[in-house]
């Protein structure tokens, strides 16, 4: 089966934060704030899907006020953060959607995106994951995460769609 194939059929992103969205580095400040990094380039891709009707959600086991307010910014209002048990937010997310595991790309980069990972049709991760995730992903982004791997996968999905916009008009779907 090409890998391509897999791609086609998806209607939701699904994407851990630190690691993928961001470069999983976080700068500690000397008030004790903190302080992580995003990518302009996956802001467009995330933003272009959810104008053509792809469903994204986030899915954290961090948390961050400034992450989450750039993610809503973006226009993602699926933003789970704190949260132990991924797949359970997962599975509950794609039942009220009615989504079939073929139909959802995951995005993880460490242990704690496993099991979410197992429950999709696409599981995939950036070039830099932990060694875990690198044999249950399906697909793994040449880019590493915070550089655009979330860019990488979307753009896949939404050509494949004939989704994907190269100019500025808005999304009619």
């Amino acid at each position: 089966m090409n890998i391509l194939e897999l791609f086609q059929p998806i209607r939701a992103f699904a994407f851990d934060m630190d690691g993928v969205l961001t470069d999983g580095g976080v700068l500690v400040l000397e008030d004790g704030q903190q302080v992580r990094r995003m990518h302009t380039r996956d802001g467009y891709a995330l933003q272009l899907a959810i104008r053509r009707g792809y469903h994204v959600v986030v899915i954290s086991g961090g948390n961050s006020a400034a992450a989450r307010l750039r993610l809503t910014k973006l226009g993602i209002t699926d933003v789970h953060m704190s949260i132990d048990d991924k797949l359970a937010v997962l599975q509950q997310y794609m039942a009220e959607r009615s989504l079939a595991p073929h139909e959802v790309l995951y995005m993880g980069d460490d242990i704690p995106d496993l099991q979410p990972m197992e429950a999709v049709g696409l599981p995939c991760c950036p070039a830099d994951a932990a060694t875990e995730i690198l044999r249950v992903s399906k697909y793994i982004s040449p880019v590493k995460g915070g550089e655009g791997c979330v860019r990488d996968v979307i753009e896949k999905v939404l050509k494949l769609n004939d989704d994907w916009a190269t100019d500025h008009t808005p999304a009619s779907k």
